[in-house]
């Protein structure tokens, strides 16, 4: 059985090693790859795959992304995640991934992963809908799973006080603990809902009910008071968000 497969990843060395390994699997046939969400989208509408090998952690539209908008465009590729980081992996299940692959991937691991991939192709459930359809995905985004440890932690989105962007990564502060979750802070912001969350830095965004008050130093910059004690210098170009929230 030909499967005609996909690779979806923003790191050039990242894609050739999935092509080595691929390679290496006859029952795979590679039609394309890609190194962001937008070209991936692209792709996979006019190739229309039997198989998406996708990174979660890409710029503009990661992979979690990517899956949510096949699935509203009602096409039906078998997606394997292949990633660094075990923090997506339950969401990455949630949205109806084969399998989920940790980077480095060993051989033997993609010949399972491709097991899978082929029973489902082989043997699919009557009458069955699109892997994602678009009904049965939140809008936004209602809760996390982080890596902690030797476990991954379930976080409620309303129970996040604020977002805190550290590089590569988002912590996530909880009361008085704070996890990391690997995820560009604006890909983040576009899966929180904006009734309850406010962007008020390009490194910050905010609980709404955890702002206490706002105030201005009387040189016209201006700071969040948190409920926690806390304050955070709100950025001029964010400026305006705050002050939607006071409806001025």
């Amino acid at each position: 059985m030909s499967i005609r497969t996909m690779i979806v990843d923003d790191e050039p060395l990242a894609v050739e090693r999935l092509q080595m390994l691929c390679a290496r699997e006859p029952r795979i046939a590679l039609v394309g790859t890609a190194t962001d969400g937008e070209a991936a989208l692209r792709l996979i509408e006019g190739l229309r795959p039997d198989l998406v090998m996708l990174d979660i952690a890409m710029p503009l539209l990661d992979g979690i992304g990517v899956a949510r908008a096949v699935g509203r465009m009602g096409i039906r590729p078998a997606i394997i995640f292949v990633t660094a980081f075990e923090g997506f992996a339950v969401e990455a299940f949630d949205l109806a991934a084969v399998d989920y692959l940790l980077k480095p991937v060993a051989h033997d691991r993609l010949t399972r992963a491709v097991d899978r991939v082929e029973a489902a192709l082989r043997h699919p459930s009557p009458g069955d809908a699109p892997a994602i359809p678009a009904a049965a995905t939140p809008e936004w985004a209602e809760e996390f799973w982080v890596p902690h440890r030797s476990e991954l932690i379930r976080i409620a989105a309303d129970q996040i006080d604020r977002i805190e962007a550290e590089r590569d990564y988002m912590r996530l502060h909880v009361g008085t603990h704070s996890y990391l979750l690997h995820q560009t802070i604006s890909s983040l912001e576009e899966r929180l809902d904006p009734q309850q969350f406010v962007r008020l830095h390009r490194s910050h965004i905010v609980r709404r009910d955890h702002i206490a008050r706002l105030r201005h130093d009387g040189s016209g910059v201006w700071f969040a008071a948190l409920a926690d004690g806390g304050e955070i210098r709100i950025g001029r170009t964010f400026l305006a968000n705050a002050r939607a929230m006071t409806g001025r």
